[in-house]
């Protein structure tokens, strides 16, 4: 059976890096259809933005990872 190679860790990175962007621009979404309502529900946009501030963070700690440091 042909198994297929193993990915290394930087192609691990890499896929979990799109996945992240796609969920903080489904939350960005989200919190932008939540306050086009006239009284959006305050504690719910809070959280969905404590999310996406998460989310942000985590991809900016792969990205880091990702990028080789370049000393000048």
């Amino acid at each position: 059976m042909n198994t297929p190679p193993e990915m290394s860790h930087e192609d691990v990175l890499r896929v979990k890096l799109g996945v992240l962007a796609r969920e903080h621009r489904d939350l960005d979404e989200a919190i932008s259809a939540l306050e086009e309502h006239t009284r959006p529900d305050q504690l719910t946009l809070r959280r969905l933005k404590k999310q996406k501030l998460a989310l942000k963070d985590r991809i900016a700690k792969i990205e880091d990872e990702l990028t080789p440091d370049i000393i000048a």
